[in-house]
């Protein structure tokens, strides 16, 4: 009975334990981010409200997230690689080719991109992503 009980607990103690480490491991950022250029020489950069944890819900990470492979491609974000700004490699002192130099461009070719292919229109006006304030 005392061997039960202390294999009971034992048992219990390794799996919470477990499981916290499993949801600090996993970090998902905030639900709701709000993106802004800080390096883009635009007159008046606009911030995006973006619904982070919506596009989670529907999207692999690497639909967005990526890196930039040995060979200078583009690789799909995998589970562990350390998730940087946009603009660290998407900006004019990067050596990108013209259509991907910068935060603007890039949220434009991609986020818009994907929003036109899904088909609703209303996806792709201005005020979807640059909330008026």
């Amino acid at each position: 009975m005392k061997k039960a009980l202390i294999f009971g607990v034992a048992l219990a103690f390794f799996c919470s334990t477990g499981l916290v480490t499993m949801a600090m491991a996993k970090d998902t950022g905030p639900a709701v981010m709000t993106l802004l250029s800080t390096t883009d020489n635009a007159k008046k950069p606009k911030p995006v409200t973006f619904p982070h944890a919506e596009h989670q819900s529907r999207l692999k990470c690497g639909a967005c997230h990526h890196t930039k492979g040995p060979d200078g491609k583009q690789v799909a974000y995998t589970e562990g690689m350390k998730i940087q700004k946009c603009e660290t490699c998407h900006n004019k002192t990067s050596g990108m080719p013209k259509a991907l130099d910068s935060f603007k461009k890039i949220g434009h070719k991609k986020c818009k991109g994907c929003h036109k292919a899904s088909g609703n229109k209303k996806l792709t006006k201005c005020g979807t992503c640059h909330k008026k304030k």
